[in-house]
């Protein structure tokens, strides 16, 4: 339960913050680099499962297969994480609120030493070297044109001509017309009630239910695939039987299948981390709407295939599919949602017209909505995907409906409003 809090639970707050901190033309770029390393990651927790490691000196020491993958992972968990909280070093928000009422006039603090260190354009950065002269500390828009000059890259994604972007820091508006210093702190607001806040999640805009809809069928047949093709592989494809005693050729044979499920599992990793290389230029080559359909129908076109095929073959080259799916899943609907709160619209009037309007729900907490969808799709597939198995008496069962779910999620992502994107 914690491992599986570990690895869902933080990546909506890391997505939230990615999406927060970036501009817009590099939401994508973001994003899809964001599933690259989700990809290769996959490939390589994968491929430690596919390893027989009751035969190596490791999983001897170890005390055999599963305490040796997971003393790996733990150790390589462990390293990139200590590598990933020590990589990057943020400008304190007492810092940036300081830089926006003005330089001081009485020597320089530490804060503003600190300030000093940061590069235009590094996204907030600390460099640990002095790059900007006293002049560029004096200009605080200096630091923050690359912010404001998002504005014109807003007609890249389909955003309405002449749409501009107010870039807010803690609670500062910065606004810089004929690059002339203007700062602008509106009066306090007051703040929205829990009820209210919550309120705003369960009525939420059409939009947004759509969206979440299409990631509920979408995270429903990945979940089918990643969590039981393991035992599709062992029983339907090996013909092994996961109940037969230790040591009989039937034991052995569902073994054999479940570590080579892994492999192709492996292979779906590799294949989303290749994907997302490309799924940028795809989308605006062929626009987020095409891209979106496509990529769930091949999935439903290779759980399809997996079912009438089952054969070792097949496991390799239609596991494919769902890493285009699994790529999918990781960049667009993120990309959308950040889309909807940088336009501020999340509707379309029936003239075709978008109808603007100020949120309660912030990116981070739309962010999570649309994330939440993998937890339910996990819950209700776990109490039902038994009774499903069982009823049919195979585990064919399991890619046969994710190839139906897959095809829901292509129907449902045609309903999505993507503004142009």
């Amino acid at each position: 339960m914690l491992l599986d809090f570990d690895a869902d639970a933080c990546q909506s707050p890391s997505r939230a913050y990615l999406l927060d901190v970036t501009l817009p033309e590099d939401h994508a770029r973001g994003l899809s680099t964001f599933t690259i390393m989700a990809g290769l990651g996959g490939f390589l927790g994968y491929a430690l499962g596919a390893i027989n490691w009751d035969i190596t000196a490791l999983g001897e020491i170890l005390g055999g297969h599963v305490r040796a993958v997971f003393t790996l992972i733990t150790f390589i968990f462990t390293i990139c994480v200590a590598l990933t909280v020590t990589s990057f070093t943020e400008i304190p928000l007492r810092v940036l609120e300081q830089e926006a009422q003005g330089p001081k006039q009485n020597g320089k603090t530490e804060d503003t030493k600190i300030a000093d260190e940061v590069q235009t354009g590094s996204y907030g950065a600390l460099t640990g070297t002095n790059n900007i002269s006293q002049s560029d500390h004096q200009d605080p828009y200096h630091r923050i044109e690359g912010q404001n000059a998002c504005a014109s890259s807003y007609t890249n994604y389909g955003y309405e001509e002449g749409y501009q972007q107010e870039v807010t820091i803690a609670e500062t508006t910065f606004s810089a017309p004929d690059n002339k210093e203007v700062f602008s702190i509106p009066a306090e607001k007051t703040s929205a009630t829990l009820k209210q806040y919550l309120q705003s999640i369960i009525f939420m805009p059409n939009s947004l239910r759509i969206l979440c809809l299409t990631n509920l069928f979408c995270w429903s047949a990945h979940i089918c695939y990643s969590l039981y093709f393991t035992d599709f592989v062992g029983e339907a494809v090996f013909e092994g039987d996961p109940k037969a005693a230790d040591g009989t050729p039937e034991k052995e044979l569902y073994e054999e299948g479940v570590r080579f499920g892994c492999w192709g599992m492996s292979m779906y990793s590799l294949s989303c981390a290749f994907y997302s290389l490309i799924i940028e230029r795809l989308i605006k080559k062929f626009r987020a709407r095409n891209v979106y359909i496509s990529g769930l129908l091949l999935d439903s076109l290779g759980m399809l295939m997996l079912a009438l095929m089952k054969n070792r073959y097949a496991v390799i080259i239609f596991s494919a599919s769902a890493g285009v799916m699994y790529s999918t899943l990781f960049t667009l609907p993120y990309l959308l949602v950040a889309h909807y709160h940088a336009a501020g619209t999340f509707g379309v009037s029936k003239e075709g017209e978008a109808e603007r309007g100020t949120q309660l729900r912030g990116l981070g907490t739309d962010v999570a909505i649309v994330s939440s969808m993998v937890f339910l799709a996990q819950f209700v597939l776990s109490m039902f995907m038994g009774f499903f198995v069982a009823f049919f008496g195979t585990t064919t069962t399991v890619v046969s409906v994710a190839a139906i779910l897959s095809f829901c999620g292509a129907i449902a992502a045609t309903q999505v409003m993507y503004l142009e994107l």
